[in-house]
C-alpha cells in the first residue's frame, strides 16, 4: 500500500485482488502479502543490503519515480530476485556455454586466401638464376579461354573448370561413374581423356550424357539413378557363344559385365548381410579389427604402434570411415585391390587371387560376420536346415538357392553336426572367435555348424561379384 493501514484490535482483514489484465486469460503467477504492526523499514532482501539510492527509490510511488530511479530497481530486480528474468538469463547463459563448447570441439581446417602473386620468369636455359620475361598465370591457347575481363586467379579458374565452354570436366566425370557401374568406361582410359585416351566406344552418348549433367545442377544423385534405372545396367549377365564370340569385351554393353566389388564393399556387404553393419554416418575415423602387430614396424612415431581394435560399434562401422595410414594400409583391402593412397589412383586394378578367398575363410571380420549371419538364419530362417539355408542365401545373394546348391549346403551341414556333436570342445572355440556372443538358446555344435555354412555362403564367387 502506498501508505499505512491503520487496524484496530480484534478486526479481520480481507484482501482481495482482482484480475484485470488487458489480455485474455492472463493471470497472476506467484506473488506474496506481507504485513507487520511496525512502521515499515527498507533495509535488505535476504541478508543484502539495500543501497540509500534504492532506499529512495522505494520509498517513492512507482509513477513518481524518475528514469535513474527506475534504472536503479530494475537492475537490483536482475541480480538478486530470483523470477523469470533471472531464470532466462541463466539458460541464455547455459545455452551460450554450450553452444561456445561445441565449436570448440569443431575440427578447424586450413583455407587459402588469394594474396599477392608472386613474379614468374621464363628461366633462360632452365637456369634459375637467369631471368627472362616476366609470365602470368593463363590457359593454353587450345583450351577455352577465361571469362573476358576476369582475372586469373583459383577462384576463376575453378569456374572455367565448370563453365558451360568447357564440358571436360563432365565428360570425365560420367565416364568415371560409367565405369564404376559398368565395369569399363565409354572411354576405356579413363584416366586419360586427353591427346592419348581411347576413342570412345559411343560417342555420342558420352556427349550426351556430359550435357544432360551440366543441365541437371550436376546433380550426382539423379545421373546414378539414370543409370541404374536404364535397360542396359538392367540386363543379365548371361552371354551365348556367338554374342561371346562377336564382343568378347563387350564393348557395345549388350549383356551385364561381372565385376568384383572393390575392396570397402566386399566387407560392407559381409557386414550388412549378418546384421552387424553400423549405419551411422559422419565422424572420426574408427578402428575395426586388424592383424596383431601389423602396423608397429611402421608406425614408430605415429599413433598406431600398439593398434588396439575397438569393441563397440566403431568395430563395424563402414570401410570408408576406417582409419588408414599412407605407408600401410589395411591388409585384407590391399588384398582386394584397395590403393594404398600413397599416389592419386583414378582407376583401381582387379585381380583374383587365392590368398583373397583365404581372407573370406579366415579373416577375424568374415569370421565374427559367419557368426553374425548363422543367428540371423536360425533365429529368422525357420525351424528346418532347409528353410535356415534358403534364408541365408536371400540375405547374402537376394535369391533362393537352386536344388543343387541347398543339397550340397544340407550335407554339408549334416557332416559339421557330426564333428562337432562328437567334438564339443571344436564347436566352443569356433563360437569364442571374435565378440559376437552366441545365441543363449542354441546349442553350441548347432551355432557352429550354421557359423560354417554361413562362411561358405560368405565365400563364395558370386558373393564378391557383381553380375
Amino acid at each position: 500500500s502506498k501508505k499505512p493501514v491503520q487496524v484496530e484490535d480484534n478486526s479481520r482483514l480481507v484482501v482481495t485482488v482482482r484480475q484485470e489484465s488487458r489480455h485474455p486469460e492472463h493471470t497472476i503467477a506467484r506473488f506474496r502479502l506481507t504485513y507487520s504492526a511496525e512502521k515499515p523499514s527498507i533495509t535488505g532482501v535476504n541478508g543484502i543490503r539495500i543501497s540509500k539510492k534504492m532506499r529512495d527509490a522505494l520509498s517513492i510511488a512507482a509513477d513518481e519515480r524518475n528514469v535513474e530511479q527506475q534504472k536503479e530497481l530494475e537492475a537490483y530486480y536482475r541480480e538478486n530476485v530470483t523470477g523469470p528474468i533471472q531464470q532466462a538469463q541463466t539458460a541464455r547463459d547455459a545455452a551460450q556455454k554450450s553452444l561456445e563448447a561445441y565449436r570448440g570441439r569443431i575440427p578447424s581446417a586450413m583455407v587459402m586466401k588469394e594474396g599477392k602473386p608472386r613474379e614468374a620468369f621464363v628461366l633462360l636455359r632452365g637456369e634459375y638464376d637467369k631471368r627472362g620475361e616476366s609470365v602470368g598465370p593463363g590457359l593454353p591457347a587450345f583450351l577455352p579461354p577465361l571469362s573476358e575481363g576476369e582475372e586469373a586467379n583459383r577462384l576463376s579458374l575453378a569456374r572455367w573448370i565448370v563453365s558451360r565452354e568447357n564440358p571436360l570436366t563432365a565428360r570425365v566425370w560420367v565416364n568415371r561413374i560409367w565405369e564404376r557401374f559398368f565395369g569399363v568406361g565409354l572411354v576405356k582410359t579413363s584416366e586419360n581423356l586427353g591427346s592419348q585416351a581411347s576413342y570412345p566406344t559411343h560417342p555420342e552418348l558420352l556427349d550426351w550424357l556430359a550435357a544432360d549433367f551440366m543441365e541437371s545442377g550436376w546433380d550426382m544423385k539423379r545421373f546414378i539413378k539414370q543409370l541404374v534405372t536404364s535397360r542396359v545396367y538392367q540386363q543379365a549377365s548371361d552371354v551365348s557363344s556367338e554374342a561371346l564370340m562377336k564382343d568378347p569385351e563387350n564393348s557395345l554393353f549388350a549383356r551385364t559385365s561381372r565385376i568384383r566389388l572393390p575392396a570397402e564393399i566386399v566387407r560392407d556387404v559381409a557386414l550388412d548381410s549378418s546384421g552387424l553393419l553400423i549405419k551411422k554416418i559422419g565422424g572420426p575415423s574408427v578402428r575395426p579389427w586388424m592383424p596383431e602387430g601389423v602396423w608397429d614396424e611402421t608406425s614408430k612415431y605415429g599413433n598406431l604402434r600398439g593398434y588396439k581394435p575397438a569393441t563397440d560399434e566403431d568395430r563395424y562401422r563402414r570401410s570408408m570411415y576406417t582409419i588408414w595410414k599412407r605407408t600401410a594400409g589395411p591388409p585384407t583391402m590391399l588384398l582386394f585391390d584397395a590403393p594404398n593412397r600413397e599416389t592419386c589412383t583414378v582407376k583401381r586394378s582387379r585381380t583374383n587371387t587365392p590368398l583373397q578367398a583365404l581372407a573370406l575363410l579366415n579373416e577375424l571380420t568374415f569370421i565374427e560376420a559367419s557368426h553374425g549371419l548363422a543367428k540371423l538364419m536360425l533365429a529368422d530362417g525357420g525351424r528346418t536346415p532347409s528353410e535356415r539355408i534358403a534364408h541365408g542365401y536371400r540375405l547374402v545373394f537376394g535369391r533362393q538357392p537352386t536344388a543343387e546348391e541347398r543339397k550340397i549346403l544340407e550335407d554339408g551341414l549334416a557332416a559339421d553336426l557330426d564333428v562337432f556333436h562328437s567334438d564339443t570342445l571344436a564347436a566352443e572355440q569356433l563360437s569364442k572367435v571374435g565378440i559376437v556372443s552366441p545365441p543363449k538358446d542354441v546349442p553350441l555344435p548347432e551355432y557352429a555348424a550354421y557359423t560354417l555354412v554361413a562362411n561358405v555362403l560368405l565365400n563364395l564367387d558370386e558373393f564378391i561379384m557383381r553380375e
